[in-house]
């Protein structure tokens, strides 16, 4: 991705140490790294503390870690770009998120962020938390390479922010409370889809401005389907559960990227919801 001397945004703040207990979800990072352990049949109880996860997740030098954050940082500019012409079409107003850098851990709206738990956006303080040893857990541990993965997964995170501002989330996570298990999964699926879709409206963008290198879109498809819940249940050893998934399949979040750099609109992220008792609605105009 070119990104060099390009604007980066001013919603970049650096989080600092939180001591409330540990609160587990979130997006791709929770499934990443959580999902795998609980498959395994883990005790949240006994995931290591913060000193071990730093030990973990510092294998970047300080150097290495100044670059990733600058990339970010141009990335998330770029959403902001995008998401104010896209709102601009439809009659709507973006408001901008937040993000936060951290190291190890810090205090959230949704709890403690800890590096384990990954990249995730809160929609209580409309902020995407982002700890940047998940790039090496996306290279090392599922293989997904590349600078335009890594700036898919913000992409995904900001997708979460937008279902927010179309209060889709609004709408979606009161049925948790009304529903089982397995039915709302497929809810948790449909959202989890539906920013995949975003990632890919942005990702259609930012080609349209020239920002993209060749094989931009191969490495964040590659990243899409790199998490998806059957692969993460083969890779813990586990029997694949379609009623235990929360995120989607491999082929399902690849083809939601895809979606989304094909038609790049509104009404399309909608089709996630179909064939379920409840779909949500907002409101647009061209």
């Amino acid at each position: 991705m070119k990104w060099q001397g390009r604007r980066k945004s001013s919603n970049v703040q650096r989080g600092g140490g939180g001591g409330s207990p540990l609160v587990f979800g979130g997006g791709i990072g929770g499934v990443v790294i959580l999902l795998l352990y609980f498959l395994l049949g883990g005790n949240p109880s006994s995931l290591p503390q913060q000193g071990t996860a730093v030990q973990q997740n510092q294998s970047q030098t300080s150097g290495d870690q100044a670059v990733l954050e600058d990339f970010l940082s141009v990335v998330l500019a770029d959403t902001e770009d995008v998401w104010h012409e896209k709102f601009h079409e439809y009659g709507l107003t973006y408001t901008e998120p937040k993000m936060t850098l951290f190291n190890q851990a810090t205090q959230s709206g949704c709890g403690l962020a800890q590096a384990k738990m990954g990249p995730f956006y809160c929609p209580i303080d409309k902020i995407v938390y982002m700890d940047v040893s998940f790039y090496n857990d996306l290279k090392n541990t599922f293989g997904a390479e590349g600078d335009f993965a890594f700036a898919y997964v913000l992409a995904h995170e900001i997708g979460h922010h937008v279902q927010n501002q179309l209060n889709i989330l609004g709408q979606i996570q009161p049925l948790r409370k009304q529903l089982p298990e397995a039915d709302y999964n497929k809810y948790s699926v449909a959202m989890e889809l539906q920013a995949d879709y975003f990632a890919g409206l942005f990702a259609h963008s930012v080609q349209e401005k020239g920002y993209l290198d060749q094989g931009d879109i191969e490495e964040a498809m590659k990243a899409a389907a790199s998490i998806g819940d059957d692969r993460i249940q083969k890779m813990s050893g586990q029997e694949v559960n379609a009623d235990s998934f929360t995120h989607g399949t491999s082929k399902q979040r690849k083809n939601a990227f895809d979606q989304g750099f094909k038609y790049h609109d509104l009404e399309h992220a909608l089709v996630f919801f179909e064939g379920l008792r409840y779909q949500p609605e907002f409101q647009y105009k061209r």
